[in-house]
């Protein structure tokens, strides 16, 4: 660099020093500890952070304007440090964030069976509750596994009689002799076969009529038993 540049820098260095003597009046006047104890909490640690960065600043500079790698120096180091104290003034001057106020509702459940675990009455009225809700869980599966089997067997009667009743008209219908008019007394005959099978008919339908009731009758006997079972093993879990 030409040296007649360096002239301008010289004198606006030469301004900014005095410039800075007449910042600095006010401390340089009295002692440090004098100043500072006129200050809030929070200032007089601001004042002490600047004025040991500002000293260690200028050591920084005369290094490195006599040639001396700065960076190496320990004074490097405790630069490094006294900003790790702007930090942390900084953090306090700021205010912390509101947290929202939510329920934890699983860490609260965990608290309050802990606290309630001694409890007697508690422990019972629980375990009273859970065998109840059980018993009820098993009732109402029973009951849908009755109801669709009730279904199941009922659809199978119905397909069973429309086949009987299906097979009985064919075979009427093919075992019904043609009445010869040329011999009336073979008529006669022949009516009361017709009559007898028709009889035999009724009796195979009272018959069947007979066999489903008892089987209706029996499903009902079971369906009361199991309830007699349900509700004493309702009874024994309570």
């Amino acid at each position: 660099m030409d040296p007649t540049d360096l002239l301008p820098l010289l004198e606006q260095l030469d301004d900014n020093v005095d410039d800075l003597e007449g910042v600095l009046q006010p401390l340089l006047a009295s002692t440090l500890l004098k100043n500072s104890n006129k200050l809030p909490v929070m200032d007089k640690a601001k004042l002490h952070v600047l004025i040991t960065y500002t000293l260690e600043s200028l050591i920084f500079s005369y290094l490195r304007l006599h040639g001396v790698d700065a960076k190496q120096h320990p004074v490097f180091r405790e630069l490094t440090r006294v900003k790790q104290y702007f930090e942390k003034i900084k953090a306090l001057e700021t205010e912390p964030e509101e947290r929202s106020m939510t329920l934890d509702k699983a860490a609260a459940g965990r608290f309050i069976k802990h606290g309630l675990a001694g409890n007697d009455k508690y422990d019972l009225e629980r375990a009273e509750k859970q065998a109840k809700e059980r018993a009820r869980a098993e009732f109402k599966a029973a009951m849908l596994a009755r109801k669709s089997m009730e279904a199941s067997k009922a659809q199978s009667n119905n397909d069973s009689d429309d086949d009987d009743s299906e097979g009985g008209v064919d075979i009427a219908t093919a075992a019904e002799p043609q009445i010869d008019t040329t011999h009336p007394g073979k008529t006669e005959k022949d009516s009361k076969k017709k009559s007898k099978g028709e009889s035999k008919s009724e009796n195979s339908k009272s018959k069947k009529e007979r066999k489903t009731n008892k089987a209706t009758l029996k499903e009902e006997k079971n369906e009361r038993r199991l309830k007699k079972e349900d509700s004493r093993k309702a009874r024994k879990a309570q």
